[in-house]
């Protein structure tokens, strides 16, 4: 995705980033010397009662902390909807976060590369839980693992134990936890899900990038739009002229039911289908890549959009 910045999302940051990197953490030095020479002064028990977390993006940051709960402060560095994470450029205070944290949750996969630029600074290291590392998926591969539910479910164990690691004496917390968030907390997204599938499994439909990829095939919805195509627009690289006639055809024959775009990355070519989508009356439905708004729980955030996929479905279902 170029985003609304204009910078590739190819994961692979232009030189004068790292000259920006190397800025910061020379300014940063000191203050990363003294994080770790001041902890030594706070007693024990009170350093392990709460776990400072740090989540490089706010969705994975929103189920750090409901996770966490009252034993653990958890702070986001990107929040703004508008800030693309591959071309993120990081600051002092950024760096500062980091190196006091005790648990650094990333997303990995070239996604957030900025990350490891700056835990490589860090004496000692917070741990790291690197999604993509969790996950086995290589960088090249979809980095949009929040929007796969079985992988989420996955990352919120993995948050959980490190949670315990870091804090033994709230082990029974933090289970509490996440038996609270698993079957409470999420219910209504997995029952958005689930009413999907039931009624509209094999529906087949269209797509702007590789996020919804990630959460058709949860739906059991057939995604009809070319893998290169998504992969194009998600990155910012260049998009085939055969990928733009199979789907101008597949809109034109009403070969998908339904459009679901990402409203954050609208570029020309998506805007193209977007017009086409809507002169032949097919139903569009939103997602986002980051919370919209920033202030709402990952799993608000993602019902409100399943719903909003469940409308379109019906309206085309319904034929109006």
């Amino acid at each position: 995705m170029t985003g609304l910045l204009g910078a590739r999302k190819d994961g692979r940051a232009p030189p004068r980033r790292l000259v920006r990197w190397a800025a910061v953490l020379a300014v940063a030095g000191p203050v990363l010397l003294a994080a770790c020479s001041t902890s030594a002064g706070v007693p024990g028990a009170a350093r392990s009662r709460v776990v400072r977390v740090v989540a490089a993006e706010n969705f994975w940051g929103s189920i750090a902390s409901q996770l966490g709960g009252i034993h653990a402060q958890v702070t986001s560095i990107i929040v703004n909807p508008n800030v693309d994470p591959h071309s993120y450029e990081p600051t002092v205070r950024d760096a500062r976060a980091l190196a006091r944290a005790q648990l650094v949750v990333a997303n990995g996969v070239g996604y957030d590369s900025w990350v490891g630029e700056l835990l490589a600074a860090d004496q000692p290291k917070p741990a790291l839980l690197d999604v993509g590392r969790l996950l086995g998926v290589a960088d090249g591969g979809n980095p949009h693992r929040w929007y796969d539910p079985a992988d989420v479910q996955r990352v919120v164990g993995q948050i959980t134990a490190d949670l315990q690691r870091a804090d033994p004496a709230d082990r029974a917390y933090f289970s509490a936890q996440r038996a609270w968030f698993v079957h409470v907390g999420l219910a209504p997204y997995e029952s958005a899900i689930a009413s999907i599938r039931a009624a509209y499994a094999g529906t087949p439909v269209g797509a702007s990038e590789s996020i919804f990829a990630m959460l058709a095939p949860a739906l059991g919805l057939d995604l009809v739009t070319p893998p290169s195509f998504l992969k194009a627009i998600s990155e910012g690289t260049d998009v085939s002229a055969s990928d733009k006639e199979t789907i101008d055809r597949q809109i034109r024959g009403h070969q998908i039911k339904i459009y679901v775009y990402n409203s954050q990355n609208v570029t020309p070519d998506v805007q193209a289908q977007l017009d086409e989508v809507k002169a032949e009356h097919i139903p569009v439905a939103t997602i986002t890549e980051t919370l919209t708004p920033a202030s709402a729980s990952f799993q608000g955030w993602q019902t409100r959009q399943l719903l909003g996929i469940r409308a379109a479905l019906a309206q085309a279902a319904s034929g109006r």
